[in-house]
């Protein structure tokens, strides 16, 4: 054979092996996920995240025709679950849902987290968000948040106010109303939202702010609610006032997102995305959303995505080192 025969037939043989690698490739895409997914979930069942995690887990097992794991592991303030999914392999298959504490207050309040998660771990969507609520136990003779305030700064020794660990979005909650009305309660922090209600409902401590967890306490008369924390009233507790009613501009939501290994690729991304966009376009799912605590969409682009998360760890970090707080 000659030197251009040699040549010529490289010429030709190279393309074909480039499509055969491509065509592997694409095909090895098109097949993700290609096993069960696992779904770690930051906060122990009946929290927001767990609802949206169990609902997200059926969709994408009907969608994907591939089983979805859910495994709680609460801790740390997400920590646990952040780490875990943060040095799983970054293929797709091991997926977190989580809220926006982990990224904007955890770095604030634990210096050693064994992994960063603004760096090691990436959205693929913003899921809901949610507005708390202030309650108090029944036992407690006041009827708006006025005549609590009215109390509270009479109250010898201070009032206990549960929440659902140190350095958590409702002790932060909590703190931040504290610093706005000038009253002194005492901080008693349990672990998860569930064990906050459970107090408080037992009447162990007498004030608490809160999500989902307390949303079947309210309904059942065992907690008042007093307040929503969001900027304006929300939609699930009609003719309650809002706390920025009373203190112009204080507001505080969690929004709940689902989260990935960094380096995941975009293609996987872009396939949980688009099933995510499908989920909250359904009317039905918007409506799950609600029932489990007054949670509404809150899809944003990765753009606005990345600066609100950005926001939301300067103003935490603001308020952490104003109150000098440290992780336990």
């Amino acid at each position: 054979m000659s030197a251009m025969q040699r040549v010529m037939k490289r010429v030709i043989v190279l393309p074909a092996v480039l499509t055969l690698l491509l065509g592997v490739m694409n095909g090895a895409l098109a097949q993700y996920p290609s096993r069960p997914i696992r779904l770690m979930i930051m906060t122990q069942p009946g929290g927001a995240p767990d609802i949206i995690g169990r609902l997200l887990a059926t969709r994408f097992t009907e969608r994907f025709g591939q089983p979805v794991v859910v495994e709680n592991r609460a801790g740390s303030n997400g920590n646990l679950a952040g780490e875990a999914v943060a040095k799983a392999p970054a293929d797709g298959h091991t997926l977190l849902m989580a809220h926006d504490a982990l990224f904007s207050i955890s770095p604030h309040i634990y210096p050693q987290m064994g992994f960063d998660p603004n760096r090691d771990l990436v959205p693929v969507a913003s899921i809901a968000i949610q507005d708390f609520v202030f309650a108090v136990n029944p036992s407690l003779p006041v009827k708006t948040l006025a005549e609590f305030i009215e109390f509270a700064r009479k109250a010898r020794p201070p009032l206990a106010y549960a929440s659902a660990g140190s350095g958590t979005q409702q002790h932060l909650a909590m703190e931040l109303f504290k610093s706005r009305s000038g009253l002194d309660m005492t901080h008693v922090p349990y672990k998860g939202g569930a064990g906050a209600a459970t107090a408080m409902v037992a009447g162990d401590t007498l004030v608490t702010i809160g999500g989902s967890t307390l949303e079947p306490q309210i309904r059942a008369g065992r907690l008042r609610a007093l307040a929503t924390t969001g900027p304006e009233r929300a939609e699930n507790y009609p003719g309650l006032p809002a706390v920025a009613e009373t203190y112009p501009g204080y507001a505080v939501s969690v929004w709940i997102g689902l989260f990935t290994p960094t380096g995941t690729p975009p293609e996987a991304i872009a396939r949980l995305r688009g099933e995510i966009e499908r989920f909250l376009a359904d009317p039905a799912s918007r409506q799950r959303l609600y029932s489990g605590g007054g949670m509404v969409p809150h899809l944003l682009a990765p753009d606005a995505l990345a600066a609100s998360m950005r926001r939301d760890f300067e103003t935490y970090g603001k308020l952490i080192r104003s109150i000098d707080l440290k992780a336990d």
